[in-house]
């Protein structure tokens, strides 16, 4: 077990467990809730005057917060602390809900699950919203001069990665997780978060990518054979790899001053399969993995072009006022 885990609470590290073999949250989603739970606890002990205030705030131990202490938490205290994450550590309102989910799911846990605590002070707890802005996408014309534009000494395995990114919105995890036995004739299987498989429809640009790409595929040698796409070392490919791969592709194309990255690939999927492929959001839903139709929806967003033809489409748009009084005036 990780260090940093083990020095947590045990009520904690209870949580954690439970998160990750129960309902089945991501290692990523745990460490999140692991480091949320420690920076509050780290923040009440400060508040409290219960270290030295000379104490740096990274090295407070909080591995001696029993259930006394959990039942002491007020939504006063939790308060104080969206103050202190806001305006001391420059939590925008995006981090700082992730955190408020953190306490929620904590509590709820120690108060619902296991029934030690009776009181919840996150019960009332109103979580801070979002700002919601558009997904940074390609437009279709990018993303075909961003596949064009693929090259270099691994260009067959490169383009087959992007032309899945693009085509079926995977998400990096499950697209570094992919093997060779996941490809089944025009379909392959892919384990998204909460290690829930789901099914992903192969086209015709897929298919080509991949047949392409496992015809140059190293066989020789590999460290791990089942892994569908290979690093240099002949070992699975590393998310950070795939990011620095999609990272210089998009610079070759010329479009690394966007702010673009490999979750934007997805995003751009999503926009493509609803702009021009007119998808119904509830079937994207279902080829994203997404567990919640609200969390589809945010790709359903118009572009200019939609927006510019409903306004031409409108019964009023050739009206004209001066047309109708130069007839005014010839009657």
């Amino acid at each position: 077990m990780d260090e940093k885990i083990l020095a947590l609470p045990k009520s904690v590290k209870d949580f954690l467990v439970y998160m990750e073999t129960i309902k089945g949250k991501s290692p990523n989603t745990v460490r999140e809730y692991a480091n949320d739970l420690r920076t509050f606890f780290r923040f009440i002990k400060q508040m409290r005057s219960l270290v030295p205030k000379e104490m740096p705030f990274a090295e407070i131990a909080i591995d001696d917060v029993d259930l006394s202490f959990l039942a002491s938490i007020t939504l006063a205290d939790i308060y104080e602390y969206l103050y202190y994450i806001t305006n001391e550590r420059k939590n925008g309102a995006a981090t700082r809900s992730r955190k408020v989910s953190s306490l929620r799911s904590f509590y709820n846990y120690l108060c619902e699950r296991t029934g030690v605590l009776h009181e919840n002070p996150t019960r009332n707890l109103e979580a801070p919203k979002p700002k919601k802005s558009l997904p940074k996408y390609l437009t279709l014309e990018e993303s075909m001069e961003f596949l064009n534009d693929i090259g270099g000494e691994f260009a067959t395995r490169d383009y087959c990665i992007m032309t899945l990114f693009l085509n079926c919105g995977m998400r990096l995890s499950e697209l570094v997780g992919l093997n060779l036995s996941d490809i089944r004739s025009s379909t392959m299987t892919v384990t998204g978060k909460g290690n829930k498989q789901r099914t992903i429809y192969l086209n015709e640009a897929c298919l080509q990518a991949l047949e392409t790409y496992l015809k140059q595929r190293p066989c020789d040698s590999v460290k791990d054979r089942d892994a569908l796409f290979l690093s240099k070392r002949l070992q699975r490919i590393s998310p950070k790899t795939v990011q620095w791969i999609v990272h210089k592709n998009l610079e070759r194309a010329g479009l690394g001053n966007r702010g673009l990255s490999t979750h934007k690939l997805r995003h751009t999927a999503a926009t493509l399969l609803y702009q021009h492929g007119g998808v119904d959001v509830r079937v994207l839903q279902e080829i994203l993995g997404h567990e919640n139709l609200n969390t589809t929806e945010i790709y359903t967003h118009l572009s200019d072009k939609q927006l510019q033809d409903a306004a031409d489409h409108s019964p009023l748009a050739h009206f004209s006022k001066q047309k109708r009084s130069l007839r005014k005036e010839t009657t």
